[in-house]
C-alpha cells in the first residue's frame, strides 16, 4: 500500500494522508512536482512502502545479484593456464600523423625472430578505427618474468635495436604497454591466415570483480566461439589493473555485425551480458589491421 507526503519549501504545507504510521514505513522515492497550495513552489511526493513490501523486494533481488566472496588466492592463481607460463605484453603506440608510413617501414626488421631471444611476436596491427595513427603490438614470452628479464637485458646490448629504438622515439607522441595473463578457457593465439580485421575490445573492471567476469565468460566463450572469431583473451598484471582484453578477428565489418547480432539468438549469451556489465567502468573498441610482419594476418 502506497502513502503520500506532500511537502514544500513552507512548513505548514505539509499533508500527510496517515501521519501516525509513518514508522512503519522503511523507504520511499521521491517525484518532484509543483506544489498545489503555493504554485511557484516545489514539493516531492514521496511513495512509502511498508517494510514488508520491502522485505519481499529485498529478497527477490537477492535472486538475481551475484556476491563476490571473498578470495584465498590471487585471482592470477585462478584464472591463468597451469600448463603454461606464458607471459604477455601489449604495447600501445601513438604515431606522429606524418611519421606513421615510416613507422611502418621501421618496424619491418624482426628482431623477434631471432632465437636466441626467447619471445614471440604474437600480432602487430594498426588502428583503422578507434584511436587513430596507432599501433598495438602484442608479444608473448614462453617462461614468464624470467623470459621476460632476458630479453630485456639482451636487447640493451643490442646496437640494432639500441638504434631502431631511438630513431623510433622521433615518431611517437606518446607510447604506453602493459603485462598480461591470458585466461584459462581462451585459446592460446595462433598465426592464421588472411585477410582479416581485429577487434580489439578493452574492459576496466571494478576492482574485486575479475573472477565474477572470469566465470561468465568462462560459459560465454563457447557461444562466441562458432565462427572461430575469438583470437585471445587476457587480463592485466601490469600496468592499468583490472583491465580485460578481448581480441576477436572478423573477415570484415559487416561480417563481425552478423557474427555478433547472431550471438543475441543463442541461450545464454543475453544472460551474460546482463551480468557482466554493472562489472564494467569503461569499456572500448579497436578495430585494427594487421602488418605486413603480424602473424595474425
Amino acid at each position: 500500500m502506497y502513502h503520500i507526503l506532500y511537502k514544500c519549501d513552507f512548513p505548514e504545507h505539509v499533508c500527510n494522508v496517515q501521519k501516525n504510521k509513518l514508522h512503519s514505513f522503511s523507504t520511499a522515492k521521491a517525484i518532484q512536482q509543483p506544489c498545489a497550495i503555493c504554485c511557484n513552489k516545489y514539493l516531492f511526493c514521496i511513495h512509502l512502502r511498508s517494510l514488508s513490501a520491502f522485505r519481499e523486494d529485498s529478497w527477490f533481488k537477492s535472486l538475481f545479484v551475484r556476491k563476490v566472496d571473498p578470495r584465498k588466492d590471487a585471482h592470477s592463481h585462478l584464472l591463468a593456464k597451469k600448463e603454461d607460463n606464458n607471459l604477455y605484453k601489449i604495447q600501445f603506440h601513438n604515431v606522429k600523423p606524418e611519421c606513421l608510413d615510416a613507422y611502418n617501414g621501421l618496424c619491418v626488421p624482426s628482431i623477434h625472430a631471432d632465437p636466441e631471444y626467447p619471445c614471440e611476436l604474437v600480432g602487430t596491427w594498426n588502428t583503422w578505427y578507434g584511436e587513430q595513427d596507432q599501433a598495438v603490438h602484442l608479444w608473448r614470452y614462453r617462461g614468464g618474468y624470467p623470459a621476460l628479464t632476458e630479453v630485456m637485458n639482451k636487447l640493451r646490448q643490442n646496437k640494432v635495436f639500441m638504434d631502431y629504438r631511438k630513431k623510433r622515439g622521433t615518431m611517437l607522441l606518446s607510447r604506453r604497454n602493459q603485462l598480461l595473463l591470458e585466461f584459462s578457457f581462451w585459446n592460446e593465439p595462433v598465426p592464421r591466415p588472411g585477410p582479416n580485421i581485429y577487434e580489439l575490445r578493452s574492459y576496466q573492471l571494478r576492482p574485486g570483480t575479475m573472477i565474477e567476469w572470469g566465470n561468465y565468460w568462462a560459459r560465454a566463450i563457447d557461444i562466441r566461439q562458432q565462427n572461430q572469431e575469438a583470437v585471445g583473451g587476457f587480463f592485466s598484471q601490469i600496468g592499468s589493473l583490472y583491465t580485460v582484453h578481448h581480441l576477436w578477428a572478423y573477415k570484415d565489418l559487416q561480417s563481425r555485425e552478423n557474427i555478433r547480432n547472431a550471438a543475441w539468438q543463442r541461450e545464454g549469451w543475453d544472460e551474460v551480458v546482463y551480468y557482466t556489465v554493472p562489472l564494467i567502468q569503461h569499456m572500448e573498441s579497436r578495430i585494427m589491421i594487421p602488418m605486413k610482419t603480424s602473424p595474425l594476418k
